[in-house]
């Protein structure tokens, strides 16, 4: 074949290259022999072009606000009005001589993100779906108001079908802001005043990735009494086992801590690809002869910069661990007691804690901690007060640092780990009573995924009436590592395969060599031992994305613990996927969840959320027994796992929205007229059988998700965990869902079953982004946002200390919003679309805007939130309103509503007339002509109606007005002839007798 080919290529001779030997005939310049290159000197144009490429007229510091924990700051360039190119910053403060760096930072995606902005994938302009706008148009036009416009769409089945089957089909459509703002408003509107407002959701990840665009729209959900949906655990990022054995939620060191580390294992986590702009530590962290090894079943980016590979089988990584712990505890902890491993245990852990025994049909079984209660105590929390023995005195002692501490009085100054001279016995060998057989489970083999019984033994002794044991002696049990004197079955050696834990055991799971798994512990361990606990585990996602991934997770961190690695620079677990820290956290919260409006906000797990509402739980195959401990009692039996769901709210184990199946609203109306607070009523309803959780009945109309607002994510991408059944269940469009439905045998006994799945529970489904996704292709709108070179925000991370704020480069093109100024304007069309018929709206200050909410449930009070009548003089202080004025003669609604807002207040909106003298508001601008302030109100004339002042002129216009008026967008009015986009007062709005004066000018522009 080569000779072939060679042979071809003489015969083709000069005329294969022609082209590049033209070139000498062609050119004028000097070309090399081969044709391929040209040499000139003194030639501009090439040079211009090169150097206008990289020319800018001002460069503006941004960062990105992507979920991969970097928050890098980047230099941006901007030429004409247009972003050209991007560039990592160099001016980050140094962290000290003793450790690299944490600049340069970024990455080839972050260095090409400026394509968005002019992509042909963004999002330029809002849309909507065809069918839903020509509807909606229809029904406006003849009804005249949004909200009873909206409330006709989605209450006729036929109309509300035709819109939500056309989901994912095409048929966007552009509209303009205006129109868009007036649809979503109502439809919020209508959901809370039919439904509730837990009815209504919203969904945005990651909040310190972009601050404050998470907070413009947890803060609108959060006001209006809407559920806020978690993302860490619906993006299965969340390591559950972190709260389950530290309390804290991934409380991890930043990235410069691998360079301190003297034995780094990465384990389910590609930090070159993943983790880019922090990479260099590892690969630096070497040159301090720090051994790297990776755990991975495919060779991936970071295993080329490893010096060891384990490649367990995917999802197998818990074995692994196993089998290392039992290698540790064996050698440096039975056979060798390593006195640092030992003090750390008995010191920082809940190793030495008593655990009671009790009776089952099994033998005895591993029950709950000894506590204070146990033993007669009477203190504060006394029944969550852990007990152990001391070693010197072989008393028991009820330690500082348990839960029974944390809350109360009696707890001040005992919220540690100072033992005050106790040494905990961290097992009860040498000293115990009896030696007894214990049933423990083994999930490696059984009839059911919920496993199998091994009995092993384990030292006890009698403490107050209880058999007990130490947390540590359990362990050993459980990882298989024999003592003498013990009854029970135990592996002979690391090569046994047939009892859990060993080498042996986990090789024949994950095709680790036993041998290399038995050398990576004992390296990890010894290591561990010569630096005082520097060895450290970076996981990662890899490992997170597996069933039971909290337990695989807490035999990792089982090994940082036993070695005495955890809370040391350099050492115990780095876990760099998922939850990035608001640094802020403090003015965050009370910002994004509105805390300086209301407490606790509905806040919720995304997942359980969503296995309820796109009706996953009616197609499970099994249930909750099949998963439970062969230990267990039998609880679940009969159970489905939406049972199990609908018992956890019902226990405020887990929070669950919508609350109740009806209107909360509706709930403290009737609370109020029998003139018993909330709880109570709500307990009495319960109690009657008149209430039922929604989390009981999720295919029930009066319980389903009505609007979901996503922004800063893609839901329904490949996140979308059961995608198919949200577009059959949740949207009402074509989905592949192929699952036959539980068998009757096995449906929930507490959770209602309709015979027919509903399809379609949303009415409508808004996004936010400004590109294209899976999720705006399934929206009924799709609204333009800005990228993150055209917004002020700010990002921060777990990885490094710093806070880098966005700043715009340019302003957003197009028709492109941020995420706060569209919130703001879906607000304030909310507010103008809500007007109850005796609501007497106080005004809004045009300088402060403060709030016109009223702030108490008497309906005789004259004055809101203030002493004194319409009478007296009402100020904004701070941005704080002070005494204002409820109209005499009108009734309080029956429900708190906010009032309309100056920049949507117009004549339509104005309170209804009580008399002709009723006191109302003349001034809708700061100052009095008595007593001038920057920021006052004074109350004007019994006059009906009452005349804007104008913002151009000292002295109100001519009242009444004839005249019309332009509604300016500060909130303030200009008088003027009658126009184009001018408000007109009727003629009947005047009072009776009131002359008609002459319109005054306009004023110049």
């Amino acid at each position: 074949m080569e000779n072939d080919r060679e042979g071809r290529r003489r015969q083709s001779g000069v005329a294969e290259n022609w082209p590049l030997a033209a070139r000498r005939l062609l050119s004028r310049r000097e070309v090399s022999a081969d044709g391929r290159a040209v040499f000139a000197e003194g030639d501009e144009r090439w040079e211009g072009f090169y150097r206008d490429r990289w020319s800018h007229d001002r460069v503006v510091r941004s960062t990105h606000g992507v979920n991969c924990t970097g928050s890098c700051s980047w230099m941006v360039y901007v030429k004409d009005g247009l972003i050209t190119w991007e560039h990592q910053a160099t001016d980050y403060p140094s962290i000290g001589a003793d450790c690299p760096e944490y600049e340069p930072r970024g990455c080839p995606r972050g260095a090409s993100f400026s394509w968005y902005t002019y992509s042909p994938s963004r999002v330029r302009y809002p849309y909507v779906r065809g069918v839903l706008l020509k509807l909606w148009r229809e029904a406006r036009r003849r009804l005249g108001d949004p909200v009873a416009a909206w409330a006709e769409i989605t209450g006729d089945p036929a109309k509300a079908r035709a819109y939500k089957r056309a989901r994912g089909k095409g048929g966007l459509v552009r509209a303009d802001w205006d129109e868009v703002n007036e649809m979503v408003a109502a439809a919020h509107v209508h959901t809370v005043k039919a439904y509730g407002p837990d009815r209504v959701a919203g969904f945005s990840p990651i909040p310190a990735m972009s601050m404050a665009s998470y907070v413009a729209g947890s803060r609108f959900m959060s006001l209006i009494g809407g559920t806020l949906l978690s993302f860490y655990d619906w993006y299965a990022d969340l390591p559950p086992a972190s709260p389950q054995v530290f309390g804290d939620q991934t409380d991890v060191p930043e990235a410069a801590d691998w360079w301190n580390a003297g034995y780094l294992v990465m384990w389910g986590s590609n930090i070159p690809v993943t983790r880019t702009p922090d990479a260099h530590f590892l690969t630096e962290t070497r040159y301090n002869g720090t051994k790297v090894v990776a755990i991975s079943p495919d060779y991936a980016d970071n295993v080329k910069f490893a010096d060891e590979w384990l490649a367990p089988h995917p999802g197998t990584d818990g074995a692994l661990a196993m089998a290392m712990g039992h290698v540790i505890l064996r050698e440096f902890l039975v056979d060798r007691e390593v006195p640092y491993f030992w003090d750390y245990l008995s010191t920082y852990t809940d190793a030495p804690f008593l655990v009671t025994l009790r009776e089952s049909g099994h033998g005895l079984v591993p029950d709950g901690f000894l506590t204070a209660a146990d033993l007669g105590g009477e203190e504060e929390h006394a029944r969550f007060k852990t007990v152990l023995l001391d070693g010197a005195t072989d008393e028991t002692v009820v330690p500082g640092g348990s839960l029974g501490f944390r809350w109360g009085e009696a707890g001040r100054g005992r919220w540690n780990l100072d033992l005050d001279g106790v040494e905990p016995e961290l097992s009860l060998l040498e000293t115990a009573e009896e030696m007894v057989e214990v049933a423990l489970p083994r999930f490696d083999e059984g009839a059911t995924e919920g496993g199998s019984v091994m009995v092993r033994g384990v030292p006890v002794r009698r403490i107050g009436g209880r058999r007990v044991t130490t947390v540590f002696d359990l362990m050993l049990a459980q990882y298989g590592v024999s003592r003498p004197g013990l009854p029970g079955s135990w592996p002979a050696s690391y090569d046994d395969a047939d009892q859990p834990y060993t080498p042996a055991w986990q090789e024949t799971i994950t095709s680790v060599p036993a041998a290399q798994a038995a050398r990576i512990a004992r390296e990890f361990a010894r290591n561990a031992e010569r630096t005082g606990g520097r060895s450290m585990i970076a996981m990662g996602a890899g490992t997170n994305h597996w069933f039971h991934s909290d337990t695989v997770y807490r035999a990792f961190l089982a090994l940082t613990t036993m070695t005495g690695c955890q809370g040391v620079n350099g050492g115990g677990w780095a876990h760099y996927v998922g939850q990035e820290k608001v640094r802020p956290l403090t003015g965050f919260q009370h910002l994004a969840f509105a805390f300086d409006w209301q407490r606790p906000t509905r806040h919720m797990a995304g997942t359980s959320y969503w296995y309820l509402n796109t009706d996953q739980w009616r197609y499970e195959a099994f249930g909750p027994e099949e998963l439970a401990s062969p230990l267990g009692e039998g609880r679940f039996r009969g159970k489905g796992f939406a049972d199990c769901l609908a018992q956890a709210v019902r226990l405020g184990w887990t929070p669950g929205h919508p609350g109740f199946d009806r209107n909360p609203l509706d709930l403290a109306d009737e609370a109020a007229a029998a003139g018993r607070p909330v709880a109570e009523h709500v307990v009495d309803e319960l109690k009657a059988g008149r209430l039922r959780f929604a989390v009981e009945d999720p295919d029930d109309p009066a319980n389903f998700p009505r609007v979901l607002t996503v922004w800063r994510a893609n839901l329904l991408g490949s996140s979308g965990k059961g995608n198919e059944y949200f577009l059959r269940h949740l949207l009402g469009t074509d989905a592949a869902v192929r699952s036959a439905e539980t068998p009757p045998e096995q449906r929930p006994e507490e959770v209602v079953w309709h015979e027919r799945a509903p399809e379609g529970k949303l009415d409508l489904l808004v996004t936010m982004d400004f590109r294209m996704t899976s999720t705006g292709l399934l929206s009924d709108v799709v609204l333009p946002a800005a990228t993150w070179y055209e917004k002020d925000d700010l990002s921060s991370t777990d990885m490094h200390p710093f806070v880098h704020a966005f700043t715009p480069a340019i302003a957003p093109p197009w028709q492109s919003r941020t995420d706060y100024d569209t919130f703001l304007g879906i607000a304030d069309t909310a507010s103008a679309s809500w007007r109850p018929s005796t609501w007497a709206p106080a005004p809004t200050c045009s300088r402060c805007r403060c709030s016109t909410t009223p702030r108490t449930n008497s309906p005789s009070r004259a004055a809101w939130c203030a002493t004194g009548g319409p009478a007296s003089a009402n100020r904004c202080r701070g941005g704080r309103c002070r005494n204002w004025s409820w109209s005499s003669g009108t009734t309080r609604p029956s429900r708190r509503r906010s009032a309309p807002s100056a920049r949507s207040w117009t004549p339509s909106a104005r309170p209804r007339r009580a008399s002709p003298s009723t006191p109302t508001w003349r001034s809708r601008s700061c100052g009095t002509a008595a007593a001038p302030c920057a920021r006052g109100w004074a109350p004007g004339a019994p006059r009906w109606p009452p005349p804007p002042t104008c913002a151009r002129r000292s002295s109100p216009c001519p009242a009444p007005p004839t005249a019309a008026w332009r509604r300016r967008g500060s909130g303030s009015w200009s008088c003027g002839p009658a126009a184009r986009g001018w408000w007109s007062w009727p003629p009947s709005a005047r009072r009776s007798g009131s002359p008609s004066p002459t319109p005054a000018p306009s004023p110049a522009r």
